[in-house]
């Protein structure tokens, strides 16, 4: 019996070994390693110049500068500062988790998903793809990608309802809501930068854009699906193994709760799908952002308590053991920024995107313009803003593009695309950690979920990318 224990030891030391380690650690990695990076790469930057209302740079400015190394000290400073820079955004989390908690403990979103569930249990897939439309074309639109993290507890009761696991959960919020952000063709943020920088007309480029947006969109669903299937076919197969959620949502017992639809459930519910709608109004016609959002979490989290007749103590408890739940998930958005800040410190993100467009200088219209793609994916890494993104890339790639004899309206795309694809792979994607740290999936688990779809959008941004090339793809 001895030998047969040690060995048990031993494999668990082996499995305790190669765990993968913990997403915070992860990231504090990633802060370290850039911080040694800051002593190898060369500092260098370029010049900014005011253009319109935003300061862009200039593509024939970039010089060497004073080597500046980042130190012990500014690493463990990143982090403070990672989260005084995302607080707006820490804080929406922290008043999303309350206001979730109370709607829950009223009983009526349990009661309104589980309504919803029985009605299509025969078209469990056709609900799926439903909600993938719907998150996928509000990104389209301008709508706050970080806003999506909203929608990620009720992905993940509807995944728990439909017998699936966490990581459906988030897919059907996150990455349907990302497969529209990759392609959107009305978002002023992103592509309005983008093309005002390459000097296009506002939204010029929208049919190409719209077919682009249907393609990306129907194969996220489609791939969510297959995922969805296989799980249920055989649990065994899901990737959050044998444990499908993190906290106690598979010991919930779908009886505890009555799935009457009340009316005070309804105008919980109500009042819950008024404040986005409030919210998405503000966005296009006001330009609300995380500020106004949290606002409006609050004002859900005691009208729900009011009309879940909680008293002001109840209302309260329960918001702080909501906000506490996700407070992990708050707190990775400001490690994640962590590590922008050591390479914006160390000055050699203008390095690398120098390099990369030095490197497409020689190539044909066709692999330059795929290769600007692969080159914001990449890039994305040090730069997970997409509007930041747009500031830096687009003034090299607008004249590189004219250079290789390259539409500019392709080169915007290419850089639409690799800026959105890999803010579902990137652990410095705020949004990403965030996301899965709400879902308790672990990121290696998600590794193993989303490198299919994360390869299956790269090839076909390549294709389409191509075509743009090909049909010579104008400004209109």
């Amino acid at each position: 019996m001895e030998p047969g224990l040690n060995e048990v030891k031993k494999t668990n030391w082996r499995k305790s070994l190669f765990k993968m380690p913990d997403a915070y650690v992860i990231l504090f990695i990633l802060v370290v390693l850039c911080a040694v990076a800051t002593y190898f790469i060369p500092a260098g930057e370029f010049k900014r110049v005011q253009h319109g209302d935003i300061t862009i740079v200039d593509p024939k400015s970039y010089h060497a500068i004073q080597q500046s190394p980042v130190g012990i000290t500014a690493i463990f400073l990143s982090f403070s500062r990672g989260m005084i820079d995302t607080a707006n955004i820490i804080f929406l989390i922290l008043f999303i988790g309350g206001a979730f908690k109370i709607m829950d403990a009223s009983g009526a979103i349990h009661s309104g998903i589980m309504t919803l569930i029985n009605k299509m249990q025969k078209r469990k897939f056709l609900l799926i793809a439903i909600l993938g439309i719907l998150f996928s074309l509000l990104c389209t639109t301008g709508f706050s990608a970080n806003a999506t993290i909203a929608f990620i507890p009720i992905g993940l009761l509807i995944a728990k309802s439909l017998k699936l696991d966490a990581i459906a959960g988030v897919a059907i919020v996150f990455l349907t809501s990302m497969s529209g952000f990759n392609t959107a063709f009305l978002n002023p943020k992103t592509l309005g930068v983008a093309q005002q920088i390459a000097e296009l007309p506002m939204f010029s480029g929208l049919t190409y854009r719209v077919v682009l947006y249907v393609v990306f969109a129907m194969a996220t669903i489609l791939y969510i699906i297959w995922y969805c299937n296989k799980i249920l076919k055989d649990p065994s197969k899901s990737y959050m193994g044998q444990r499908r959620f993190a906290g106690n949502e598979e010991q919930m017992d779908d009886g505890d709760i009555s799935h009457t639809f009340t009316l005070r459930y309804g105008l919980i519910l109500l009042l819950f799908v008024l404040g986005i709608a409030f919210y998405v109004y503000g966005s296009l016609k006001f330009g609300f952002g995380m500020e106004e959002m949290t606002a409006i979490f609050l004002v859900i989290a005691i009208g729900a308590g009011l009309l879940a007749k909680m008293n002001s103590n109840e209302i309260v408890s329960n918001f702080m053991q909501g906000a506490q739940n996700l407070l992990y998930s708050a707190l990775i958005v400001g490690a994640a920024r962590a590590v922008v800040f050591i390479l914006e410190d160390g000055k050699i993100i203008d390095t690398i995107i120098h390099a990369l467009s030095t490197t497409l200088e020689p190539l044909s219209p066709m692999a330059g313009a795929i290769g600007m793609l692969w080159a914001n994916a990449i890039f994305n890494f040090f730069v997970p803003s997409g509007s930041g993104q747009a500031v830096v890339t687009m003034p090299i790639w607008t004249p590189l593009a004219d250079l290789l004899n390259i539409n500019r309206q392709v080169a915007v795309q290419a850089f639409q695309l690799g800026d959105g694809f890999t803010n579902s792979l990137f652990p410095t994607s705020g949004i990403l950690m965030a996301s899965l740290a709400i879902g308790g999936v672990p990121f290696s688990a998600w590794l193993k979920f989303i490198w299919r779809i994360m390869l299956i959008w790269l090839v076909l941004g390549s294709i389409a990318i191509a075509i743009g090339v090909m049909i010579n793809w104008g400004p209109f």
